[in-house]
């Protein structure tokens, strides 16, 4: 991209933010996502709380549900310098970014069910 100065810096960044929230949503379905691992400092153990990792994860969702659909509406309607089949080429490559945020919303709600149903106490 030729990005000057600080925005090279900036791009990979970004792209390892992006990498390590993408690699939070697998804690919706990992043993890691209910107690916290033990080599994470002075919450080792402790149960991660149910409340703000839904709230956290519905925000991921509702955010990469809009942008994939922004996405995809700006690349058919921008003026790019690209060929008819290479804008075509570039949503269907895309294509599964669509699918990310309705199936981490799906995933959210499946965490918050298993993690706040009741669970009798053998005697």
């Amino acid at each position: 991209l030729h990005a000057p100065g600080w925005g090279s810096f900036y791009l990979v960044v970004l792209s390892l933010v992006s990498e390590l929230l993408a690699l939070l949503t697998l804690g919706l379905v990992q043993s890691w996502g209910e107690t916290w691992p033990r080599w994470i400092p002075y919450l080792r153990g402790q149960r991660v709380p149910v409340v703000p990792a839904t709230i956290l994860a519905g925000f991921g969702a509702l955010a990469t549900s809009v942008y994939g659909v922004l996405f995809v509406y700006t690349s058919l309607n921008a003026d790019m310098d690209a060929s008819t089949w290479g804008t075509w080429l570039l949503n269907i490559v895309y294509a599964p970014l669509l699918l990310w945020g309705p199936l981490l919303g799906a995933v959210t709600v499946h965490y918050y069910r298993r993690r706040t149903a009741f669970s009798p106490v053998p005697e």
